[in-house]
């Protein structure tokens, strides 16, 4: 029964890191590719505009790094509660 507290810290914290990745990811593939396309249009790059370089790969390299970010995070988030393989 002493172990509840920590339980409960380990998964607040590991709740609270994937709401941050799905927010990021959310704004990102439906934000920033389809709701703010219309703003983002007049900003070039590699030629095209913002949005639909949001579209096409930008939300895919967003996707690659939360992936990364995500395991690194968890990583040290189980150390910190000593449940680390």
């Amino acid at each position: 029964m002493a172990e509840q507290p920590n339980n409960n810290a380990y998964w607040s914290a590991n709740i609270r890191l994937v709401t941050y990745c799905l927010v990021i990811w959310a704004l990102v593939s439906y934000g920033f590719a389809i709701l703010l396309r219309p703003l983002l249009s007049g900003i070039a790059v590699g030629g095209t505009d913002l949005g639909f370089w949001f579209a096409q790969q930008g939300s895919i390299l967003v996707f690659l790094v939360l992936i990364f970010f995500y395991a690194w995070r968890m990583n040290k988030i189980d150390r910190e509660h000593g449940v680390d393989e």
